[in-house]
């Protein structure tokens, strides 16, 4: 969903939201530095794969995903990790790793940490790696409808 899609799609479900560019960054951690937002607010996603299945891990920028404890919570046989190259085909028009957290755009469960759905706004990568999107956390949940959980270390 390249950011022109992802801010239409927000626009018709009337959510009031705020375009962060900044300097080319990779990791979540350059990301909150670079854009000046603090690493708890900003939301990183990771795909994992339940029993084969895709899926996203969203959580804030300072924490890890704690595997065992995310298939403890989501009753997956199997959890692990997916390879880039097999999701990339799944995110048209995003730059692999800065796909927004909107997994139910794309027929994928949302998981998101419970110590970021406690805040009052969150961040995240728009489709670029030079570019974020701040909105409140209460639209996101109203679109994402993300299963929360907590699932991650710090």
């Amino acid at each position: 969903m390249p950011v022109v899609n992802l801010k239409e799609f927000l626009d018709r479900e009337g959510v009031k939201y705020v375009t962060i560019r900044h300097s080319l960054a990779y990791t979540a951690q350059e990301i909150a530095a670079s854009a000046h937002i603090p690493g708890k607010e900003l939301a990183k996603t990771v795909v994992i794969k339940l029993d084969g299945r895709m899926a996203m891990a969203v959580l804030p920028a300072i924490h890890s995903v704690d595997l065992e404890r995310l298939k403890q919570v989501t009753g997956a046989g199997k959890i692990e990790l997916a390879a880039e190259a097999e999701f990339k085909d799944i995110f048209p028009g995003c730059d692999i790793g800065a796909m927004p957290p909107f997994g139910n755009l794309y027929e994928m469960d949302v998981f998101v940490e419970d110590s970021l759905a406690q805040n009052e706004e969150i961040a995240f990568n728009a489709g670029s790696h030079t570019e974020l999107i701040k909105m409140a956390y209460k639209d996101f949940e109203r679109l994402a409808k993300p299963k929360i959980e907590r699932f991650s270390s710090s």
